[in-house]
């Protein structure tokens, strides 16, 4: 487990541009059962999530069309409700960072860190945008 003053600037890093943080297993569940869509981003405290994922995830929300729910889970800080959240994303095996976006529940695209690692923020804005216009 992380200490939180560690982890608060990463946090906000995402909650910052609108997305709200997911605690407990209760939480993942009501959120993955809302209608419409959602990207769940599964957070990290390594250097590919800082570089890469959280600025690609905040760049591909300025697309006209992005998801209805924005949601994280921050690997290594909440253990319970990440472990719930990537039980959304079987038949993908658990990474951090990740991004999964879902269409009334169902996973529809899928980011997972060897796609994230070592590729530019802008690109995988881009990815994102992709799937936002196609699911969104």
């Amino acid at each position: 487990m992380y200490p939180p003053e560690l982890v608060k600037p990463m946090r906000e890093d995402l909650t910052n541009v609108g997305f709200e943080e997911l605690h407990t297993v209760e939480a993942v569940e009501t959120a993955m059962a809302k209608e419409g869509t959602t990207l769940v981003v599964v957070n990290s405290v390594c250097g590919c999530a800082a570089a890469n994922a959280r600025p690609g995830a905040r760049q591909s929300l300025q697309n006209a069309k992005r998801p209805d729910h924005l949601v994280t889970v921050f690997a290594g800080v909440d253990r319970e409700a990440t472990d719930k959240a990537r039980e959304f994303m079987i038949p993908f095996p658990p990474s951090s960072p990740c991004m999964a976006l879902f269409k009334d529940g169902e996973l529809v695209h899928m980011l997972e860190r060897h796609h994230i690692e070592g590729r530019p923020a802008e690109m995988i804005a881009d990815n994102l945008v992709d799937a936002y216009n196609t699911h969104c």
